[in-house]
Order: structure tokens, then sequence, then C-alpha cells
């Protein structure tokens, strides 16, 4: 009973740090990267739909994503959305293809990135720290109901403790890396 609830906790856990570094990843550094605009919807025949479902996009140089529609009628639309996105990226685009140049980031923008970092972070421990609870009181439940014991109930709050603990240290490594990354000139 007790492994089961802090296995099934566990992999809700691991599934909100997976989560937030996909997050992350879409929060753009000086360089180019193809986790900025993947997950950009737009409007594709009245339906949106990220940008990865309707094209490819590739990287060409360090400072340039380019996005190649396997429909053409979808260019503007694509265009569109990624000016609408709170990126701040200027795509240009031919009959064929859209590009998007990525600016060097001013110390302002470094700036507010890092606190649109911060603000995920919280949300993520937020998150963790529900987990926790939820366990808390699925342990709880299990003691009222004499399926396990008093001994039993404060060990395994101690282990869920741990546990949000450790991945509460992942959140904060996770994010002090893109940190570094982001004001890294």
């Amino acid at each position: 009973m007790i492994e089961q609830i802090l296995t099934e906790i566990n992999g809700k856990m691991q599934k909100a740090v997976d989560a937030l570094t996909r997050d992350l990843a879409a929060i753009r550094t000086g360089r180019a990267s193809p986790a900025l605009v993947e997950h950009i919807k737009a409007d594709y025949h009245g339906v949106l739909t990220p940008i990865n479902q309707i094209a490819s996009i590739t990287i060409p140089e360090a400072k340039m994503i380019l996005i190649q529609p396997w429909d053409r009628s979808s260019i503007r639309s694509i265009e569109k959305a990624i000016l609408t996105s709170d990126l701040g990226l200027n795509p240009t685009s031919d009959s064929n293809v859209v590009r998007i140049p990525i600016p060097p980031l001013t110390e302002e923008r470094r700036k507010e990135l890092t606190r649109v970092v911060h603000k995920r972070l919280e949300e993520a421990r937020i998150a963790l720290r529900n987990l926790r609870r939820e366990g808390i009181e699925r342990l709880r439940q299990a003691e009222k109901n004499k399926e396990i014991s008093q001994d039993q109930y404060t060990r395994a709050s101690e282990q869920l403790q741990k546990l949000t603990d450790n991945f509460i240290d992942k959140v904060n490594d996770i994010g002090q890396a893109k940190e570094t990354e982001i004001m890294e000139v």
C-alpha cells in the first residue's frame, strides 16, 4: 500500500520535473533551438496546431531557425503565430520557408527572461508540494481505514518528504543551469 502510493507520487513528480524541463527549453537564450518554436500553435485549416506537426524545423546556423511547412498555404499562419508569441522574434518568409533570425539578447531582456524562469521554477515547486500533500492525504486515509499503522504512516510521510526534497533540489539545479545559460553572453 505504502510503496504503491510512494511510487505513484514519485512518477507524478518526475513528470512535473520533465514538464518544467520542456517548458524551460522554450525560453530562448542567445542560440537558436527548435524547442523555441516547435510548440507554438499556428492556425492550420481552422485548427490550432503545434508548428512541429505542420512543418520541419531546422537550424542552418547558430543564430537562425528555418521552418519549412509541408503545406505552403500555412506559411502566413506560422509567421503570424510566431509574431504573436511572447518570444520577441521577427520571422521573414519567402514562398517556401520561414526564416527566424535570433537577435542577441540585451541585458534587460536577459533579466526579464530570468524572472520568467524564476516564476516557472516556483510553479514547479508548488506542483511538487501539492503532490506531496496528495500523498500525505492518501497515507492519512489509509491510516484512518486501518490499512497501515501510525508508525508506518510516520515513516512513509518522512520518505515522502525526502522524495519531495530531492525533486525540489532537481528543480533548483535545472533553474540554476538555465539562469546561467541565459546570462551567458
